[in-house]
């Protein structure tokens, strides 16, 4: 059998978890033993494997999340505001699936962002289109693209991906320009898609930092009503970080 050629060609059909699975069987003295389907299934499984895993790894770089952060990580037994079925009810990332939204306060660094990045990786994982941008940043780029005429096709990017994650809401006023275009961006996926923010602001106090009252209520009729609350608790991750022995970690519910 001249294995080189085609292992060869199987790497330039972009076929490379068949490829090194083949490359282990060669190296396999009971090989023999398997039959020819089942060699073949091995293959196949093993390619599906690795395009899986490839197509995850994009996921994530395209995602840009703010921290490396996982849900295995996350300790429930804190008691930081975490209930125990709603974080199972969001680990299925059904919420995802039914364009629910997603909204996490709690004063600075009790965890937030962290718990915002887990659960946007947990839905790459999963095979959701995912984008992070905390919101000060976002709006910055929105007011430049809406020079250099990227304006329309930055909305259209961030209408199409399954969750978007916004961090950072209400460090500062939102100005006319930032209003609208949270509106815009609101009204391309609201029912559609969905969307996490993390804010310091209790959601009372939302209204009244958006500034104007008539798109106030448009925003938040987009944004809260279909909605999963968290409002985190306890001290700051990173004072208690601070205060701890050279390489120790405190327990993380971010």
């Amino acid at each position: 059998m001249l294995t080189h050629p085609t292992l060869q060609k199987l790497k330039n059909l972009k076929l490379l978890g068949m490829a090194k699975a083949l490359e282990d069987q060669l190296q396999m003295p009971d090989i023999g033993e398997l039959s020819f389907e089942e060699r073949i299934g091995l293959l196949v499984e093993r390619e599906e494997t690795e395009k899986s895993n490839r197509q995850y790894q994009a996921r994530l770089r395209k995602a840009k999340l703010g921290q490396a952060a996982c849900v295995e990580d996350l300790d429930l037994r804190c008691k930081r505001g975490l209930d125990r079925s709603l974080m199972a009810t969001l680990l299925t990332c059904d919420w995802i699936r039914s364009h629910h939204n997603l909204l996490i306060t709690g004063a600075t660094g009790v965890g937030k962002s962290y718990l915002a990045s887990a659960l946007g990786h947990k839905a790459c994982q999963e095979g959701y289109r995912v984008e992070y941008h905390r919101v000060p940043r976002l709006f910055a780029e929105l007011s430049l693209a809406k020079g250099d005429g990227r304006y329309g096709s930055i909305l259209l990017r961030l209408a199409k991906n399954d969750l978007l994650l916004l961090d950072d809401w209400g460090l500062y006023p939102f100005t006319a320009d930032a209003r609208r275009d949270l509106l815009e961006l609101l009204e391309d996926r609201s029912g559609k898609r969905s969307t996490l923010i993390t804010s310091q602001l209790p959601i009372e106090r939302w209204h009244e930092h958006i500034g104007d009252p008539t798109l106030a209520d448009a925003i938040l009729d987009r944004l809260i009503h279909n909605a999963y609350k968290i409002n985190l608790k306890g001290d700051s991750m990173r004072k208690l970080k601070a205060k701890l022995p050279m390489g120790a970690e405190p327990n993380q519910v971010s």
